[in-house]
């Protein structure tokens, strides 16, 4: 895994051994990344599920002024710190090793966010868990992007229908897809 552009770019990541995480690969992240990258400068960017820190440091690589990581692994976490530190983004960047919906809830009164990327492990139902704690969170603006990586038979329909959430867009994968939210104001 590596840093695909950006001020980082070609950079090496370390990732966790073993199944314990999914790392985003370099096509599905450059193709994100392709269709946010007007969103990037300037940008507060939170990562929850962060796994290895892959997704936030491309964003910080790209522009981004600031990136939360938050996995509730303390491998995770020092994963994470260790691909930091070996970008030199520790100016830029904050790890929180916690559970996502508490993450929310103690990151609220600190930071809005302009983007917030998450990838839950799937079929757990954790990305309902955190987007039923974002609903009403001071971390989110009318203007936040939500992307959920989820598996293709997630359904994400509900959050529609409670009128919390649109789905602005979707970008499907082979196994997987990526779906934009906003906050309905």
């Amino acid at each position: 895994m590596r840093i695909i552009a950006g001020t980082a770019r070609s950079m090496p990541l370390k990732t966790l051994p073993g199944t314990e995480t999914r790392p985003t690969t370099d096509r599905i992240k450059e193709t994100l990344f392709n269709m946010i990258h007007f969103d990037l400068p300037g940008a507060c960017f939170l990562d929850l599920f962060a796994g290895s820190g892959g997704i936030g440091l491309e964003a910080v690589s790209r522009g981004a002024v600031k990136a939360v990581f938050v996995d509730n692994s303390k491998k995770a976490a020092a994963c994470i710190e260790e691909n930091i530190r070996f970008t030199k983004f520790t100016e830029e960047t904050e790890v929180l090793c916690m559970d996502a919906v508490a993450a929310v809830r103690s990151l609220e009164g600190k930071y809005q966010f302009d983007l917030i990327f998450m990838d839950p492990p799937y079929g757990k139902g954790l990305e309902h868990l955190v987007l039923s704690a974002l609903k009403e969170s001071d971390i989110l603006t009318e203007d936040t992007i939500l992307i959920v990586e989820t598996s293709l038979d997630t359904d994400l329909s509900e959050l529609e229908m409670d009128g919390a959430f649109a789905i602005k867009k979707e970008k499907r994968y082979k196994t997987n897809r990526h779906v934009f939210l906003q906050r309905v104001s």
